[in-house]
C-alpha cells in the first residue's frame, strides 16, 4: 500500500475500519498480559483509535504511530486534547498527557524510539498491509522492540479471493509463520466467526469471517 492510498482514505473520510467504541478484546484480554502500570505501549497504524484513550485511562503511556496527519489531528481534536507538537527524528510528534502520537512512516521508527516500550497493541496494523508488507512489518517490529515486550494482536481471516483488502485476510498459519520463534512466542486467546455481526462484509459476498486474538511475547 502506498502512502497516497491511506492519505486519500482519510481525506475522503473512508474510514470504515475505525471503531466508534473501545475494542472489547482489548478490554477483556489486556489485563491478562500483566503489563506494569506506567509502561509505554506501542500502537502502530493507530489512526484515531479510542483504544489509545482506554490504555491511557488504565495508567499506561501510549505511543501511537500514524501516517495520516488528518487522523492524528482528528484524534486530539475530537477528544478536546490540546497537543504539543514538535519534531522527533523523521516524525512530527503530538503530545498530550500520557499519549504521544508520531505522525510519519512506521518503517522510520527505530529501536531508540522504543527504548521505554514494554508492550504492543495491534488491532489494525497487520491486517492493513498486503502480504509483502506484512513480512516487512513483522521483521521491523522484531528489530526495534525491546526483548521483554508483551503484546495483543487482533486479526481477521476470510477467503482472500472473495474480497480485496484492506482489511486483508491473515490466517492462523500465517500468524504462526510470521511470529515464529526465536523472535516471538504466540498464544491464541480467542477465535470466533463474526460474519453474522458484520453486514458490510456479508454484502461484499464473504462466506466466512473469523476473528482471532493472540497474546504475543517478543524475545
Amino acid at each position: 500500500m502506498h502512502e497516497d492510498f491511506w492519505q486519500q482514505r482519510w481525506a475522503r473520510n473512508e474510514i470504515g475500519f475505525h471503531l466508534s467504541e473501545v475494542n472489547p478484546y482489548l478490554q477483556q484480554y489486556w489485563p491478562g498480559l500483566n503489563v506494569a502500570a506506567g509502561a509505554q505501549v506501542l500502537v502502530p497504524l493507530c489512526g484515531k483509535s479510542l483504544d489509545m484513550l482506554w490504555l491511557a485511562e488504565q495508567g499506561y503511556r501510549v505511543l501511537g504511530v500514524e501516517l495520516a496527519q488528518a487522523a492524528v489531528e482528528a484524534f486530539f481534536s475530537e477528544h478536546s486534547l490540546l497537543a504539543e507538537v514538535d519534531q522527533l527524528g523523521a516524525f512530527r510528534r503530538y503530545r498530550s498527557g500520557s499519549i504521544d502520537v508520531l505522525c510519519g512512516d512506521f518503517f522510520s521508527l527505530t529501536a531508540t524510539d522504543l527504548l521505554e516500550c514494554r508492550a504492543l497493541y495491534d488491532r489494525a496494523a497487520l491486517i492493513a498491509l498486503p502480504a509483502p508488507m506484512r513480512e516487512r512489518y513483522v521483521a521491523h517490529l522484531a528489530s526495534i522492540l525491546p526483548l521483554d515486550c508483551a503484546g495483543l494482536l487482533v486479526v481477521l481471516d476470510y477467503p482472500q479471493e472473495q474480497m480485496p483488502g484492506p482489511p486483508f485476510a491473515v490466517g492462523e498459519a500465517e500468524v504462526q509463520r510470521l511470529l515464529a520463534a526465536p523472535h516471538w512466542s504466540v498464544q491464541v486467546l480467542e477465535a470466533r466467526d463474526v460474519l453474522g455481526e458484520n453486514w458490510k462484509f456479508l454484502q461484499r459476498g464473504l462466506s466466512r469471517l473469523d476473528e482471532r486474538v493472540y497474546r504475543l511475547q517478543c524475545g
